[in-house]
């Protein structure tokens, strides 16, 4: 089953993903940005958090049909990767941006063991950069990253390319052209702004400067 469009109906309605094209939002990047995604506001509305639980499962089965472990990406897909765990019943670990600066220093928080199958859950896929480390994090202590499932992507060609070239499945439960044609059909934005924000996604780095 495609999620793709309730699942951008859904981001849209609960606010985790709102579009500014008139006065655009400044990412941590120093990015000026027509749109700001916060999946962490899905888990506040529970009929979202268990439409996106279970469209997770599914397509991590259709896609995925033999794994060990579910890893969430710290920390924004930590509560979701739990969730489809559970419904999974399988184990968790969850991976950091960086090790702790304490204690034992781990990098991954769990019981992750050397060639075990594992399906990275993400939050959100941006220019792909700290959801591939936490590839190479989950390579380096010996285990197998059989692919990664996220709520949304940019679509990006940096994180496209990215993910080719670490031979890395990635799977999104929706999309940056599925959201803005909901926007668009449901009255949030005009087909000028749709305009504005397709344009920025061409290059988001110069947009806006």
């Amino acid at each position: 089953m495609d999620h793709s469009k309730q699942i951008a109906a859904h981001l849209l309605q609960c606010k985790a993903i709102k579009l500014q094209p008139d006065n655009p939002f400044t990412w941590a990047s120093g990015w000026k940005s027509p749109i700001y995604c916060d999946n962490r506001k899905t888990l506040a509305f529970p009929l979202v958090r268990n439409y996106i639980k279970n469209a997770f499962c599914e397509i991590i089965n259709e896609n995925f049909p033999e794994y060990d472990v579910i890893a969430g990406v710290a920390m924004g897909a930590i509560a979701q990767g739990v969730l489809v765990a559970d419904i999974l019943s399988k184990p968790f670990c969850y991976i950091r941006s960086a090790p702790k600066d304490h204690g034992l220093t781990n990098l991954i928080e769990g019981d992750l063991m050397p060639n075990q199958k594992v399906i990275i859950i993400e939050d959100l896929i941006s220019t792909g950069g700290s959801s591939l480390k936490a590839v190479e994090a989950v390579r380096n202590a010996g285990a197998i990253v059989i692919g990664m499932a996220a709520i949304f992507t940019y679509g990006f060609q940096i994180a496209i390319d990215g993910f080719v070239n670490a031979r890395v499945k990635l799977i999104t439960l929706s999309n940056y052209e599925t959201l803005i044609k909901q926007a668009v059909e449901t009255g949030i934005i005009e087909n000028e702004q749709a305009e504005i924000l397709k344009k920025w996604r061409e290059s988001p780095e110069k947009w806006g400067k």
